[in-house]
């Protein structure tokens, strides 16, 4: 925003009059506080901050946290000019005022402009459709704040085009933080006045504040301005004054807020967890909220179906019967109905088996046109005319009442939808539904399908979409297998900090970029692989894109002290892990991560090379008695020397335990198949290939060349080699 000379006077003597909250506002980011999920080093936000990359924001949360300081800290930040409004007093007119200045401010200067609305869910429809165009062709950025749910009081189009960032109620550290600094600090706080604030007194306006950074420092003003200062100028502020100057807390539940959505979450996360103690308190809390009991009796049949299903049939005509008769009895007495009903949803059988509904509509969404098979057809229609039924038997008159048959459309005849749990009704149907789907599938003509990978057709919505597409074809479903594999069994956190190690493409981190959106995600890549992840980048927005840094260890510790990692995984070549410089990077690593990171790693070890396929296949194929193959046997001893190392897996171990991490691995074989072509013997066998430096060792150059011949003679052929993947989990407990 442009200030002149007597605009600046004018803040100045605003801020020397200002309430202390306004006073000591933070200036940097370093000088904030709280909310180190989304602001802490390496977090995605703070390096758009700093980088001057902010997109369009969407801070939502409860007063007080920091919402409209964060966005000052940008506006300090950013080059690009900073326009306020608050929603509470701009109509239309003011809107249509800073867009033409916006397009008159590029146009003229080339300047883009942030717009920063306070409250922005005060804005009505018609306010927040007149921002839309302007938001999606980059006239403007907006950064919008509120206390209320964007995906209830927003646009639903503006928050797609936004990023939500979700800050929390500051904690107990966090408020202890700020009280020290308000007296403490001598230009904006209370640093030049001798004052003693009793530890309980402290605590108690920290407690009572409920997170709210305002109301604190509120209530510490009015402490400090409204006591009488002793003989020698000091204020002491005690219990009593404490709890004079900050109202008790009050029990927040507006019915049209998120204190509703959040209890009734609470509610019906307590009844599929089975715990009726936790799901009668919330029940009590609506109940004393003035909750309407009906909703209450809606969410409980919804709970009834979704979360206890089959496992219990008859728990949705409880609940049903316990709602019909609170309609008779009403409350105070229909209390007993609630609670009888309740009881019941959290202390029986749970089952989600009957979601397979939302697995069935997808198929019908995802397949061509499926034609009822003809048996299945009614006849009535036609007159048998065209076969319509014909070939249908009618399961009644068979023992049992069923018959093997089949029911789906040709094309769909292995697909299932419904799995049954173990538990309850259903699972004691299970072992019959299973016994009778094979019979079913075996009564039907045996048809061959082949299931490669496929792109589902239609409109691919955006560049990374396509690109992963392409990727993942020409990848192969055993290297999306061993993806899965890496990624399993990993807590995910939505601000978790995330290095991969040695990915090979983007492929490898897809996964956590998608799990740990507001974190941050950092790829060590190798030098050679530095360009082609570079190039992969491109098809992200640059908000979305992880870091890259060189895997070498002293690129590791350059990192900052304070970025620390969550999670730290990838597939590392056995190239890489029988390295010496591996090693050295684990004590590093290990003071980059903080309390419980986790670890997971998988070492894909050749068990032999090509020289042994090579004599595989040869022995196969070709006449041994006028072929001599001794002269492999040398190169294959070699081989085995290279690629037989499982001391340095024993040495990982004994490393990260004396490290202080938990370790645990498991292992598994896998057989592929690679085609002897060109590209593939030049990658064994020309110049800078450690395969090569291998044979040369203690041998003639001819062998490397009548080894390059049998291959040729190999050539369109396939060789069978085989891998040991170990993977390793640890868990840091320093």
């Amino acid at each position: 925003m442009s200030k002149d000379l007597f605009a600046f006077n004018g803040e100045q003597l605003i801020q020397n009059n200002a309430p202390l909250a306004d006073r000591l506002r933070p200036q940097t980011l370093d000088e904030f506080v709280g909310q180190d999920h989304i602001l802490a080093q390496g977090r995605l936000l703070r390096r758009s901050i700093v980088a001057d990359k902010v997109g369009n924001l969407l801070l939502y949360g409860p007063p007080g946290v920091g919402k409209t300081t964060l966005a000052r800290i940008i506006a300090l930040n950013t080059l690009s000019h900073f326009s306020v409004v608050n929603a509470a007093l701009a109509g239309i007119k003011d809107l249509r005022s800073e867009i033409e200045s916006a397009i008159d401010r590029l146009n003229k200067f080339g300047k883009r402009t942030i717009l920063f609305i306070d409250e922005v869910h005060r804005f009505n429809t018609a306010q927040q459709d007149a921002l839309l165009p302007w938001v999606e062709n980059g006239t403007l950025t907006l950064i919008g704040a509120t206390t209320e749910n964007p995906y209830f009081e927003v646009n639903k189009a503006l928050v797609s085009r936004s990023r939500l960032f979700r800050l929390n109620s500051l904690n107990s550290k966090a408020l202890h933080q700020l009280l020290q600094r308000a007296l403490n600090d001598k230009k904006r706080g209370y640093g030049l006045k001798l004052i003693n604030l009793a530890s309980e007194a402290e605590d108690h306006l920290v407690d009572v504040c409920n997170g709210d950074a305002r109301v604190l420092l509120n209530a510490l003003e009015l402490a400090v301005e409204s006591t009488i200062a002793n003989q020698d100028t000091s204020i002491n502020i005690d219990l009593k004054i404490a709890e004079d100057s900050i109202q008790e807390r009050a029990v927040l539940y507006d019915k049209k807020g998120d204190a509703h959505f959040d209890t009734i979450s609470a509610f019906i996360k307590s009844l599929r967890g089975s715990d009726p103690d936790a799901a009668l308190f919330w029940l009590a809390r609506m109940l004393e909220a003035g909750e309407s009991p009906r909703f209450i009796f809606r969410r409980m049949l919804i709970a009834a179906g979704e979360d206890i299903g089959l496992a219990d049939p008859n728990a949705i005509v409880i609940v049903e019967s316990c709602a019909a008769a609170f309609d008779r009895i009403g409350l105070p007495e229909g209390v007993y109905p609630l609670a009888q009903a309740t009881l019941y949803l959290a202390s029986t059988e749970k089952s989600n088996s009957v979601k397979a509904i939302f697995k069935a509509v997808q198929k019908v969404k995802d397949s061509q046109k499926q034609n009822v098979p003809s048996h299945l057809k009614d006849p009535n229609r036609d007159q048998e005319s065209f076969g319509d039924g014909m070939g249908y038997r009618y399961p009644h008159s068979f023992s049992k009442n069923w018959v093997p048959q089949q029911y789906l459309p040709d094309t769909l005849l292995n697909e299932i939808f419904w799995e049954p749990t173990e538990h309850g009704w259903e699972g004691q149907r299970r072992s019959l539904l299973n016994e009778r789907r094979s019979q079913q599938l075996a009564s039907l003509i045996e048809v061959e399908q082949q299931n490669p990978l496929t792109i589902t057709s239609g409109k691919v919505d955006n560049d990374l979409d396509k690109w992963l597409s392409r990727q993942v074809l020409q990848e192969g479903e055993r290297l999306k297998h061993l993806m899965t594999k890496l990624w399993s069994g990993i807590t995910w956190k939505k601000n978790h900090r995330v290095l991969v190690l040695a990915p090979s493409s983007l492929l490898w981190s897809l996964k956590p970029l998608r799990e740990a959106s507001e974190g941050g995600v950092v790829l060590a890549v190798s030098e050679d692989n530095h360009p082609k992840l570079l190039a992969e980048l491109e098809v992200l927005a640059p908000m979305e894109r992880p870091v890259l840094i060189d895997s070498k260890v002293e690129s590791i510790k350059k990192l900052e002290d304070n970025l620390k990692f969550e999670l730290i995984g990838g597939r590392i070549p056995w190239k890489v892990f029988s390295a010496t410089n591996f090693f050295e990077l684990w004590p590093i690593l290990t003071e980059k991560c903080t309390e419980n990171t986790e670890l997971s790693l998988i070492i894909s070890n050749p068990c032999y090379g090509p020289a042994f396929s090579l004599k595989k296949r040869l022995e196969l194929y070709s006449n041994k008695k006028n072929t001599d193959f001794s002269f492999l046997s040398d190169l294959i001893c070699k081989e085995e020397k290279w690629l037989n190392k499982q001391e340095h897996k024993k040495k990982f171990i004994l490393q990260l335990e004396k490290l202080g991490w938990n370790i645990s691995f498991e292992e598994w074989t896998e057989f592929i198949y690679q085609k002897v072509d060109n590209t593939i013997i030049k990658r064994w066998l020309n110049q800078g290939s450690e395969y090569r430096e291998i044979i040369l060792e203690n041998c003639e150059e001819e062998t490397l060349i009548r080894l390059q011949e049998l291959f040729k003679r190999l050539d369109g052929q396939t060789i069978k080699q085989k891998l040991i993947h170990t993977k390793f989990l640890a868990k840091n407990s320093n």
